[in-house]
């Protein structure tokens, strides 16, 4: 979604993300290291499991990013604007709502939690009526 100032932005608010309708679990699944590196599900993982509703999700790309890039704090500024002068992915297309099962829920802030398909919280988001549901991008196309 684009701004008015014309940068971009991921953030959802009073909103729920659910699973992929082609995920091929039955339950959540905590996403592992490979080959001794962090992926980018499991660091989303990791910083949304430590401290749920604390995060944006456009801090959670952005973090991930200035991460995966060695970027310094003196570097957080420009390279913010530089990551959204142009649209970005959203939790849509993270590997948790595709492949891992994992629900994101977004609070009226745009603060973001995670809920495995397989909770009771997770049916309870599904069914609250106050807020939008979109589902996660498919994996395979049809």
């Amino acid at each position: 979604m684009k701004l008015t100032d014309g940068t971009h932005t991921t953030n959802y608010f009073d909103a729920f993300i659910e699973v992929a309708e082609d995920i091929k679990l039955d339950a959540a699944k905590i996403p592992e290291e490979k080959n001794g590196k962090k992926t980018i599900a499991s660091m989303q993982f990791d910083m949304l499991s430590k401290k749920p509703y604390k995060y944006t999700s456009d801090e959670v790309l952005f973090q991930i990013h200035a991460d995966r890039n060695d970027l310094t704090k003196a570097e957080y500024e420009e390279a913010r604007a530089q990551l959204f002068s142009k649209g970005q992915a959203c939790f849509r297309a993270s590997p948790l709502t595709k492949q891992y099962g994992f629900g994101v829920h977004f609070d009226h802030k745009g603060r973001m939690a995670l809920y495995g398909m397989e909770t009771k919280e997770y049916q309870q988001l599904l069914k609250d009526k106050s807020i939008q549901k979109v589902k996660a991008m498919r994996s395979a196309r049809k």
